[in-house]
């Protein structure tokens, strides 16, 4: 059975063993009293006197239920561990010689494990002879940190241990982006149709209602349009031929 850490770390009742002691407690008056005058007390309130700080002089006690006591401690260190941020440290190992495409691919997973708040351990690993590139290998960690810059700042610089050289980098606060608000369209007359659109529509619409110039407009507001007026006939002033009426 699991053993409760709670209820071995405070004393209650009888098992106090402080000759005077400091009574709080809700609707009490913090006071020094006699062990066994506090024992009194926490019996006729019909609750218990629990030791809460034992390295205090003289100790203090608290009158409260005991369960009660247990049940508000542990919902207390539930809300302080969920308001721990948990960060995990993700390795990501070179090589003294390592090339570009391996050394890309490796980038990307470091800024991704920076974006989402874990530290990154980057190490070169040396095998056999290889240790002579020890100066390759540091160069290789500080461009990596370089490169890292925007995303991480470097906790330990490069340094050598057996056969491994290591550098921790830790992801950057920063506050998370807000999106920019977009401008809303104005409403479109015209159902799902963009407002450009159903201003370009309006104004033909008004063009066509418009009156044409030379246009007279009446009193109800239409247009007032006249008749195109007949051009004169001309008189023909030449030769005439016989038979022809030139009167109509």
């Amino acid at each position: 059975m699991k053993k409760d850490n709670l209820k071995s770390q405070y004393r209650v009742n009888e098992q106090i063993r402080a000759h005077d002691v400091r009574i709080v407690g809700d609707d009490i008056e913090s006071t020094v009293l006699p062990t066994r005058d506090a024992l009194r007390l926490a019996e006729q309130k019909g609750v218990d006197l629990v030791e809460i700080s034992p390295n205090a002089e003289p100790p203090v006690c608290r009158l409260i239920d005991y369960s009660k006591f247990l049940y508000q401690q542990k919902k207390r260190q539930k809300e302080m561990k969920a308001k721990q941020v948990r960060i995990e440290v993700k390795e990501i190992r070179f090589g003294p010689q390592t090339d570009d495409h391996d050394y890309n691919f490796k980038l990307k997973h470091a800024q991704g494990f920076l974006s989402d708040g874990d530290k990154v351990k980057a190490y070169v690993f040396f095998r056999g002879r290889s240790i002579l590139f020890k100066e390759q290998g540091e160069v290789l960690l500080l461009r990596f940190a370089q490169d890292l810059e925007e995303y991480g700042k470097v906790e330990s610089m490069p340094v050598l241990e057996g056969k491994r050289m290591t550098m921790f980098i830790a992801p950057k606060k920063t506050a998370p982006k807000k999106a920019a608000p977009t401008a809303q369209q104005p409403a479109s007359p015209l159902g799902g149709a963009p407002a450009g659109i159903s201003l370009v529509i309006d104004d033909v619409i008004e063009s066509e209602e418009r009156p044409m110039l030379g246009d007279s407009v009446a009193e109800n507001g239409e247009p007032d349009r006249k008749k195109p007026q007949q051009k004169a006939r001309k008189e023909y002033t030449g030769p005439k031929v016989e038979g022809e009426d030139w009167d109509d």
